[in-house]
């Protein structure tokens, strides 16, 4: 499955008031892997934008002069998300926006990104998972321990790289998981499969024991102690008495 994990900046709320996308920020995901395909993009809204969405991205008017229209990057855009799963921290919010500017050009077949995309909204599955609690992007970025240092505005690209490490965290945690190994052997279908085990001679069977050092325990079980907090539990190796 290929997922696109999606944002945008508009001039504004809600888009019936006229407002328009002013950046576009998209990353590709296929097998839970970043590809380092993404597509990004400001744009020129032909209209002002809002001091309050300036205070939230920092996107000024000034900045915009000169950049394309969405006219100009319809077709790449759509060539981009077409047929992929979009993921989107409040997609009701950006599907609309989305929408919009394909309508504005009269480009009904693409005014309505369900007929050629399928969603899932992180916000609306975060609200499942932590019911009672804040659930806007830095929120999460905290409880999954994404980081997020770099966040000081909204910035679709930069927010849409943020979700998809969060997503990740959410749905799993690993980014890339291949018992049978880089280096699997395959068969006719184009599938991998699992390379044979191969035992070491008895000679050479036993091998070198390097111990954690102080600081690498400490930082383990730091790690440990996110991730508790995160699922709302200890592993359960951390409640067995350790070996004398």
């Amino acid at each position: 499955m290929r997922y696109v994990v999606l944002d945008t900046e508009t001039t504004g709320m809600p888009v019936g008031d006229g407002h328009r996308i002013i950046e576009i920020g998209c990353v590709e995901l296929i097998g839970r892997r970043l590809t380092g395909k993404h597509f990004h993009v400001y744009l020129q809204p032909d209209r002002e934008v809002d001091e309050g969405a300036i205070a939230v991205h920092g996107i000024t008017n000034e900045f915009l002069i000169g950049k394309p229209r969405f006219r100009d990057i319809a077709d790449e855009f759509f060539e981009f998300i077409k047929g992929a799963e979009l993921i989107i921290h409040n997609a009701a919010f950006d599907i609309g926006f989305i929408n919009n500017e394909f309508a504005l050009l009269g480009q009904t077949e693409r005014s309505d990104a369900y007929d050629y995309c399928t969603v899932l909204d992180t916000l609306l599955m975060a609200r499942e998972r932590h019911p009672g609690q804040r659930n806007n992007l830095d929120a999460l970025c905290k409880r999954y321990g994404v980081d997020n240092s770099g966040r000081d505005l909204h910035g679709a690209l930069l927010d849409a790289e943020i979700l998809a490490d969060v997503y990740l965290a959410m749905t799993g945690g690993q980014t890339h998981l291949s018992l049978a190994g880089d280096n699997a052997e395959g068969d006719n279908s184009g599938r991998q499969q699992a390379s044979p085990i191969r035992r070491l001679p008895a000679s050479r069977a036993a091998g070198r024991v390097i111990r954690a050092s102080e600081a690498e325990r400490a930082a383990h079980a730091a790690r440990l102690t996110a991730i508790a907090k995160a699922a709302g539990g200890q592993a359960l190796w951390q409640t067995l008495e350790p070996d004398a």
